[in-house]
């Protein structure tokens, strides 16, 4: 029989719906039943595509006897994080505060006021590596619960104080500039894996933010290091098993240093990031193979995550069949030697070994190997053409395979993401097609997600809106997104939504000294309001919102985005000498402020070559408005009084509030642009 959660839109709490468990979703009514009963909460927090929450779900939530345990002591309540990101960082800064270290599936203890007092994450169903089971875990809650209840009321009211006491002031390191960018690029290079591209040791994460930096500060101020390291991790990774060599786009992470072996499952954010990545290392340096990720990923985003209402879908399941019909973590995309003869015949599956690293011991498990390029060098003319042709044989075989589950909700952060990769790599490539998707996703967005009460919601699923409201991620993510379809596409209905969302960040989620919290004013009241200036998987919504709001200002010469823009990035002057890995996309940010941002007006055609010109400029954080004719002024304020120069198309550039001469000509604008 079906529980509480048959009745929610999330695809992570549907996989939960016919469990034993009597799960609840997050709400006061949970709360409520845990008062009535006198019982405590198990707030058990995971997303669709996370590997460990299956297995902990399979050991332990689909256990009858768990599950009645479970059912008689507690108010059982599963939350996605995804659908829910504000309670989720509320909790986990609680789980790492505690225990050193976080993650998912995250399990917490809390009383009936949602006040939490025991932490953890995975826990098997029977001790082991030095982890209690699960079961033993519960009773031993119960126990506490039952006869140390005053301990357990102190324990939660502490942690509940020590979480409110960590406010954030923004203004401690002043605005970010030269010193602190500088001493941010010094650190980077400290920690930067010089062997195999990226930062850190194992598990290694794609830094899409940290690159996002490193090519903006190289434009500003032609550090070469900072290149260097740009485009070696992101060579590195492309040649690696986290990218998928046949069919386009990234995995979430590498288990290892080398980029060898992945988790297996596929973003929407991570693809989205680094798609943009990719595009704009091409543009600075014409990279072959980063014109050819950049497609390959857009591509893929696509073909594998769009939906029918013309979104993109959260993500791809680690897990599928394999031909023996269990359901392992990468079986749709590692293959063995005999695999690829069976595909290939001997000749050919020789030379797809030998390209891809495929070996009889295998790279992956049973004897298996992750597909990566092991070749250096450039291939010739006809070993290219034998590749195009081996890769596409690969994939209609790996076609009919079983294929991992999507998570089919929308989430408008990371579409807002989207639409600002397919909208600057369509324009950049002569790909309209990926121009119109952009187009659409953002259509999507306005119309389910901001809806009649003009607020956005997080999530969507089959063209209808959740109940969540939208954070300060969704807020910043969605705005940059349609900040550069505007720029793309010179319609300035874009820039005018992206406006009214910018102007509810300053209203609804912005303190005192510039300081932004994750959630509204008027959201729901957690036990501590969330506000983390840090990068994630995606750029905090604390930076985004920082970018959005300095591109609208560049766009409108609105003073109030501007200062608000400036005051949340005094947190970027304070973080980013320690800890730029964590701050990338402030950092990024932080370089557009020092450049300018440089603004640029186009009188002349959208997508011709001055136009075309602009938006493959490379100073930080431009923006582009384009348009012909005399009402072009009240589409983009940049285009007020700004008229073709004898009747030719013209450009103009201003920064830091002083313009240069109009010109006429690309290479010249080119050059102005050049960073």
């Amino acid at each position: 029989m079906a529980n509480r959660l048959a009745q929610t839109t999330s695809p992570y709490l549907l996989q939960h719906a016919d469990n034993p468990v009597d799960w609840w979703p997050w709400s006061p009514e949970a709360f409520e039943e845990a008062r009535w009963r006198g019982v405590p909460v198990l707030l058990s927090v995971g997303y669709a595509s996370c590997h460990w929450c299956h297995v902990m779900a399979h050991e332990s939530f689909e256990d009858a006897t768990v599950a009645g345990y479970l059912n008689a002591h507690f108010v059982p309540v599963k939350v996605d994080r995804e659908e829910r990101p504000d309670v989720d960082a509320v909790y986990m800064e609680a789980v790492q505060a505690a225990t050193g270290q976080g993650g998912w599936p995250m399990t917490v203890f809390l009383t009936a006021d949602a006040e939490p007092f025991y932490f953890g994450t995975y826990f098997p169903p029977e001790a082991r590596h030095g982890m209690p089971s699960f079961q033993q875990v519960l009773e031993g809650v119960v126990a506490a619960w039952n006869d140390r209840r005053e301990e357990v009321a102190e324990v939660a009211e502490r942690i509940v104080r020590d979480l409110a006491s960590r406010s954030l002031a923004t203004g401690e390191g002043g605005l970010p500039g030269e010193p602190e960018l500088a001493q941010a690029l010094l650190r980077l290079t400290r920690d930067y894996d010089e062997k195999h591209g990226g930062f850190g040791g194992a598990p290694k994460f794609p830094p899409s933010m940290v690159v996002e930096f490193l090519l903006r500060h190289h434009a500003r101020t032609g550090a070469e290091g900072a290149l260097q390291m740009a485009a070696d991790s992101c060579a590195a990774m492309a040649r690696g098993g986290i990218y998928d060599q046949l069919g386009g786009g990234f995995a979430r992470y590498s288990v290892d240093r080398e980029w060898v072996v992945p988790h297996f499952e596929k973003m929407l954010y991570d693809n989205a990031l680094l798609c943009r990545v990719y595009a704009h290392l091409w543009r600075a340096t014409g990279s072959d193979l980063a014109r050819r990720v950049a497609l390959e990923t857009a591509d893929f985003m696509v073909r594998e995550l769009r939906t029918a209402e013309g979104g993109f879908a959260s993500a791809l399941d680690a897990d599928s069949e394999d031909a023996e019909g269990r359901h392992v973590e990468g079986a749709f995309y590692v293959w063995t030697p005999a695999q690829l003869r069976e595909v290939l015949g001997e000749e050919d599956a020789a030379f797809a070994a030998g390209y891809f690293g495929v070996t009889e011991e295998g790279t992956f498990e049973e004897g298996s190997s992750v597909l990566r390029l092991v070749r250096t060098g450039e291939t010739d003319d006809a070993d290219a053409a034998r590749v195009a042709d081996v890769r596409a044989r690969l994939l209609a075989a790996r076609e009919l395979r079983a294929r991992p589950e999507r998570d089919d909700k929308i989430v408008a952060a990371w579409n807002g993401l989207a639409i600002a990769a397919l909208a600057e790599t369509g324009a950049y490539f002569g790909r309209p097609d990926l121009v119109e998707r952009a187009t659409e996703a953002a259509d999507l967005l306005v119309r389910v997600h901001m809806g009649d009460v003009a607020r956005l919601c997080r999530t969507s699923k089959d063209g209808r809106a959740g109940d969540n409201a939208g954070v300060l991620e969704d807020y910043g993510d969605v705005a940059e997104g349609f900040l550069a379809l505007a720029s793309v596409t010179g319609e300035g209905t874009w820039l005018e939504f992206a406006g009214f969302l910018l102007d509810i960040v300053l209203e609804h989620f912005t303190g005192e000294g510039g300081q932004l919290y994750d959630t509204a004013d008027d959201a729901e009241q957690l036990i501590r309001r969330p506000q983390d200036p840090t990068d994630s998987a995606t750029p905090a919504g604390w930076t985004a919102a920082a970018g959005a709001l300095l591109s609208y200002a560049a766009h409108t010469g609105s003073e109030a985005h501007r200062t608000a823009a400036e005051g949340a990035l005094g947190i970027v002057g304070a973080l980013g000498p320690k800890a730029p890995r964590f701050i990338g996309w402030g950092l990024a940010v932080a370089e557009a402020l020092l450049d300018g941002p440089r603004e640029v007006a186009v009188a002349g055609p959208v997508g011709g070559e001055l136009h075309r010109t602009a938006l493959l400029g490379r100073a930080p954080g431009a923006v582009v408005a384009a348009g012909e004719g005399p009402d072009a002024g009240t589409e983009f304020p940049l285009l007020v009084d700004r008229p073709p120069v004898g009747g030719e198309p013209a450009a103009y550039v201003c920064r830091h509030f002083v313009c240069d001469a109009p010109t006429t000509d690309t290479g010249e604008l080119a050059a102005k642009l050049g960073g």
